[in-house]
């Protein structure tokens, strides 16, 4: 049995042909697809966080607004800059926002990715210390994030404070119990998979991942996540992590499907990202007889426990929805992920 989920990238454009034209619509529909998902059975609504695009970016709000309007499903992120972060506020956020969804959040954090100006982190106001690297930045924002998530006191009170205090030294308030077990972290690389597990946080494996020994993408990533466990195990952390990956899968049901995605990329791509050499995984299209054939053979896939779709969201929440349930029905059950 698999956890399935979908993954939006949130885009949005002007143009004619885009169903998201606005900020607006692309954080509407998102809530709509996320009700139309769980409705369908899929487990999880997750959402890219970029930083001066047309895409989601302030995650938030959109995650309490999808927690509020559904009672199952998991909503989460994949993945937010820490970058960015101030650590606090952000456990202020993800506190009120899982406790408006029940407990049902699953953030995912990482580093980041290349976005859409120059050290865009620098306009937030963060900045590396000395000796640092971004990199170094954005995992000490998630350290210290891991660290006030816990829910221990650290802050002095103020000995006169306007409302009375509970004993001791302050926490960060709103605190959701059991938040701190749902953090993930977005990883490319075998070293970075090894740190997450040794953190505590669950793993998160996108559609790149660093070219690391020029074997396949989904057989680089399998070991990656197989590197993870070992990691977790030696660290002695009490409960079992979870693993994800992303991918896009279509299974080609009706015409539509095949003038969308007929000719999709059916190998792994290289290519540089912030100056990595990265292998990029494959679109899995196909009939559906023919796709499971294919997903068969993912090893990654097989290592973990929850699968995120990618979603082409500009196509509108009708036919992103018809994506998922395709998958779902004529899929998931032949692999028995479901």
């Amino acid at each position: 049995m698999k956890k399935i989920g979908f993954l939006s990238f949130g885009h949005w454009s002007p143009s004619q042909r885009s169903g998201t034209r606005s900020a607006g619509d692309t954080l509407l529909q998102s809530i709509d697809l996320a009700v139309a998902a769980e409705e369908l059975g899929l487990d999880g609504a997750y959402f890219r966080v970029h930083h001066f695009a047309r895409q989601l970016a302030s995650p938030f709000p959109l995650l309490a607004a999808v927690g509020a309007r559904t009672r199952r499903i998991e909503i989460g992120t994949g993945v937010i800059d820490m970058r960015y972060e101030n650590p606090l506020y952000m456990a202020e956020d993800a506190g009120a926002a899982d406790l408006i969804s029940g407990g049902r959040l699953q953030l995912g954090i990482s580093r980041g990715s290349p976005e859409q100006v120059i050290d865009g982190w620098r306009y937030f106001g963060y900045a590396p210390a000395e000796g640092e690297t971004d990199a170094d930045m954005g995992r000490r924002h998630a350290e210290v994030l891991m660290q006030v998530l816990k829910g221990e006191g650290f802050a002095e009170p103020n000995p006169r404070p306007m409302f009375p205090n509970p004993p001791g030294l302050l926490r960060i308030e709103p605190h959701s119990d059991g938040l701190r077990d749902r953090i993930w972290w977005g990883s490319a690389s075998n070293a970075t998979a090894v740190w997450a597990a040794k953190q505590g946080m669950n793993l998160q494996s996108s559609t790149l991942k660093e070219d690391e020994t020029g074997e396949p993408f989904h057989v680089q990533q399998a070991k990656q996540i197989r590197s993870f466990r070992e990691a977790w195990q030696q660290a002695g952390h009490a409960r079992e992590p979870r693993v994800s990956v992303s991918r896009s899968i279509f299974a080609l049901v009706n015409d539509q499907d095949r003038a969308f995605f007929g000719r999709g990329n059916d190998s792994d791509q290289v290519g540089v990202i912030d100056n990595m050499r990265a292998v990029f995984g494959r679109t899995y299209a196909d009939e559906p007889d023919r796709l499971i054939e294919q997903l068969r053979g993912d090893e990654a896939i097989a290592e973990a426990d929850t699968l995120l779709l990618t979603v082409p969201n500009q196509l509108g929440v009708d036919y992103n929805a018809h994506v998922v349930e395709a998958i779902l029905t004529h899929v998931a059950p032949a692999l028995g992920w479901r």
